[in-house]
């Protein structure tokens, strides 16, 4: 019974901050669940990081949703980035299968933690209107090749897609930040489900009471983090996603740490 009730706390507190990460960011649940299911729970790799994505699926639909809803979310581009992302990634990995290993893991870690520092230090001021004033031809071009850049990275690095997703469409693209999460979480959705897919065809079912704790938490917590992101000010939603991202790092590096 202690041994049931631990894995339930380590699952509950693993998805409020994969929860927090995509409600707020737009952040890939894998980044936060995988290593506390491999440290706390002594889970295989690839089951911890199938769950992971499993728990992405339906935490990025809701928070896809809110955004939607709130009309934070570009739906054109964000298909053309989507189907872009998901054909190199494919291309990365296969890339990556061919090169000596390399553990790049962190990369994604350390780039949470400067993402997050980013947004408290200069936050994305961008309008809606400015937005708008973007060529259509212009933006379709740039979800084209960012889709692409981001597809790559993620297949050759296995990690990093929402952090990349978010930083390319604030930083490149010019995305309002409500914006940015938005369209990055209706991606996520799409990317997360193929791979939660393609994890459980190959490794075969995880362990079905991390599995539903996971998902659950994450969801719970993903609901909550974007509605409070729609209705909160930019200036506000930049403070608060930063803190956020910046404890989810250093939380994650101290998680690796440990394990």
């Amino acid at each position: 019974m202690g041994e049931f009730i631990f894995q339930f706390v380590i699952c509950f507190v693993a998805g409020i901050g994969a929860g927090l990460g995509t409600g707020f960011a737009g952040m890939s649940a894998a980044a936060v669940i995988s290593p506390m299911l491999i440290t706390f729970l002594g889970l295989p790799a690839y089951e911890a990081v199938g769950i992971a994505l499993a728990s992405d699926v339906l935490a990025s639909a809701i928070s896809a949703y809110t955004y939607g809803k709130n009309k934070n979310l570009d739906i054109r581009n964000g298909l053309v980035m989507m189907v872009m992302v998901l054909l190199f990634t494919l291309c990365g990995s296969w890339i990556a299968s061919m090169v000596p290993n390399t553990t790049m893991g962190s990369f994604s870690v350390f780039m949470t933690l400067l993402l997050g520092i980013k947004f408290i230090i200069k936050p994305v001021m961008t309008t809606r209107e400015s937005m708008a004033n973007v060529d259509g031809k212009k933006r379709i071009i740039q979800s084209v090749l960012g889709g692409m850049a981001i597809g790559f990275i993620c297949g050759f690095i296995g990690a990093g897609g929402g952090m990349m997703m978010l930083l390319l469409l604030t930083s490149i693209l010019g995305y309002e930040l409500k914006t940015a999460v938005g369209t990055s979480v209706f991606i996520m959705t799409f990317t997360a489900f193929t791979g939660a897919i393609s994890h459980f065809t190959i490794g075969g079912m995880p362990d079905l009471w991390c599995l539903t704790f996971c998902v659950l938490s994450t969801l719970l917590w993903a609901r909550i983090a974007a509605l409070f992101a729609n209705k909160a000010s930019a200036i506000t939603l930049n403070r608060a996603t930063g803190v956020v991202l910046a404890v989810l790092g250093t939380a994650i590096l101290a998680v690796n740490y440990l394990g």
